[in-house]
């Protein structure tokens, strides 16, 4: 053929391929019935024949990284893109691929009566379709890292949301570990809040970060020291006993950061700093 041949066998057994490869993947693919419909299969499988038709006729090698092979690519990825949001392993998307060798090997067998020939063949289609396999790999492994990425992106946003206490005065609650990708976000996020609200005070409180070391505490006072430049002035809230005997311990300096063992009670001071205060209204 080795692998023009190719091109003619798909070409004359499309459908029966066709047919016999979309059962090979249901067989084959854990839970592939429960999460892809059948119509989805069969034209998914369709367009990969039908590209990997077109790419054979205008290419006879197995160099799927030329011009010729854009659309093989391109189904490819779209499917292992699609696979990995599904949930779908590595080697199961790569099964997609590979258990066409099944549909493609049973017709050569059928067809070809030369051992020489058939082993040729084979041993074409098999280098062939083992490239294209693990090309789908390579895009799901890189789909699932953007898709990670992305999410890890999103969590980092909704975790460290500003709101808005009063008038003039802000809260930044954080929970979890603060790190310095997440220190940037903390900064960006306060700062716009700030310039958004109008606001010149500003309430961090570490509650929820479970533990403060020296590098938690510089991220902090970046924070501190950035709204600072922007006219803002904040207070630390959720100072726990056992947190201020490790700031102690680490021999970090605060400065004159305002320091208080709970939100209310930083609000407290906030309000007062306003001339503001809270009172009990009669019954």
């Amino acid at each position: 053929m080795a692998i023009n041949g190719l091109a003619d066998l798909i070409e004359d057994n499309e459908g029966p391929l066709l047919a016999e490869w979309s059962q090979l993947q249901l067989a084959s693919v854990s839970g592939l019935r429960e999460r892809v419909s059948e119509a989805e299969i069969r034209t998914d499988s369709h367009d990969f024949i039908v590209s990997l038709k077109q790419a054979l006729a205008s290419d006879g090698s197995n160099e799927i990284s030329g011009g010729a092979w854009s659309g093989v690519r391109d189904t490819l990825s779209a499917l292992s893109r699609r696979w990995a949001i599904l949930g779908f392993t590595p080697s199961q998307t790569a099964t997609f691929v590979f258990s066409f060798k099944e549909a493609i090997f049973s017709r050569l067998r059928a067809i070809q009566k030369d051992p020489a020939i058939l082993a040729e063949q084979i041993w074409a289609a098999t280098k062939l379709l083992d490239n294209l396999g693990l090309y789908t790999t390579e895009v799901f492994q890189k789909s699932r890292e953007e898709l990670i990425n992305r999410q890890q992106q999103e969590m980092l946003e909704l975790s460290t949301p500003v709101v808005e206490l009063w008038h003039g005065i802000l809260a930044l609650p954080l929970i979890g570990t603060l790190d310095s990708a997440r220190t940037q976000i903390v900064m960006q996020n306060l700062l716009e809040a700030l310039v958004a609200k109008g606001a010149d005070l500003a309430i961090i409180d570490i509650t929820g970060v479970p533990t403060v070391d020296t590098l938690v505490a510089q991220h902090l006072l970046k924070t501190v020291a950035a709204a600072r430049l922007m006219g803002a002035e904040c207070i630390i809230s959720g100072i726990r006993p056992q947190i201020a005997q490790t700031i102690i311990h680490l021999g970090v300096d605060l400065g004159e950061v305002i320091t208080k063992a709970n939100l209310a009670d930083a609000f407290r001071v906030a309000l007062q700093k306003r001339g503001l205060g809270v009172c009990k209204t009669p019954a």
